[in-house]
């Protein structure tokens, strides 16, 4: 039986990067990478994942925390005779020079995430829109004939396309990035605290639980907080606000909460 495992290496406005392993097959296909390629290597193996078994990049859009580290990883890998195609919305290749130069010495595919789905390692994937201050912004789906997976940071509000893309998986990435409280009272200019609070901008512990709580199906079984804030969130609030909204719902799924500087996996 095929079965999914969410690796998220690193998740937060200093990096990010996660890995969806078919677990019959141990291919994997990694979303984004803002981390360096020690980092990848290194907590890929910590959560028990070959590096040597990715199939291809996803790149949820061009910001610089998702991105950053894709060029120096590709080539690492390379010396390891892996060669992932890397995926990316158009648009984000267009706002971006790093995606720019990457795509004239390696192997690149775009899709558009209102219209195109395709199947990398065995899953099908399917991308879905996200609201977030970005050229291209987006979440992905994943399925098996066994198995469905959910994946979405980086979005002020969670639009009816991202909303229906969520619904009924097993495995849940759900963006609680802030504390409204905390973002108000934290160092930021103001200008930064609109847009963190914007419909451009990203999800609060609040907006996710709500979310969270539209989405408890009999086949969720877990769900892990991404993309917290280290000046305006905690690593508690996100677990609790969560875990709240199922515990009212009676509901069974296990609440989990994505780290910066740690991986973790859910499966």
């Amino acid at each position: 039986m095929s079965l999914f495992a969410l690796h998220i290496l690193a998740s937060g406005s200093k990096g990010n990067a996660a890995i969806v392993e078919d677990t019959s097959t141990g291919m994997g296909v990694l979303i984004d990478c803002g981390i360096s390629g020690k980092a990848l290597i290194e907590r890929s193996e910590q959560c028990g994942f070959d590096p040597c078994k990715l199939q291809a990049v996803l790149i949820t859009h061009e910001h610089t925390d998702h991105i950053s580290g894709l060029g120096v990883c590709l080539r690492k890998l390379a010396k390891s005779g892996v060669n992932p195609t890397v995926y990316a919305q158009q648009a984000s290749i267009d706002g971006s020079n790093t995606l720019r130069e990457l795509a004239n010495s390696h192997d690149f595919r775009t899709f558009k995430a209102t219209e195109d789905d395709f199947v990398l390692a065995g899953m099908r994937i399917t991308p879905f829109p996200t609201s977030h201050d970005a050229m291209g912004s987006c979440g992905f789906r994943f399925e098996t004939e066994t198995d469905v997976l959910g994946f979405m940071t980086d979005t002020g509000i969670v639009t009816g396309e991202a909303h229906e893309a969520l619904c009924d998986v097993r495995l849940l990435g759900l963006e609680s990035n802030h504390d409204p409280a905390m973002l108000r009272a934290c160092a930021y200019p103001a200008y930064v605290k609109a847009r963190i609070a914007g419909d451009g901008g990203h999800l609060s512990n609040e907006q996710s639980a709500a979310e969270l709580a539209e989405l408890l199906s009999d086949r969720l079984e877990h769900v892990a907080a991404l993309h917290i804030s280290q000046n305006s969130n905690d690593y508690r609030m996100p677990g609790e606000t969560l875990r709240a909204a199922v515990t009212r719902a009676s509901h069974p799924a296990n609440v989990h909460v994505a780290y910066q500087s740690k991986p973790i996996t859910i499966r």
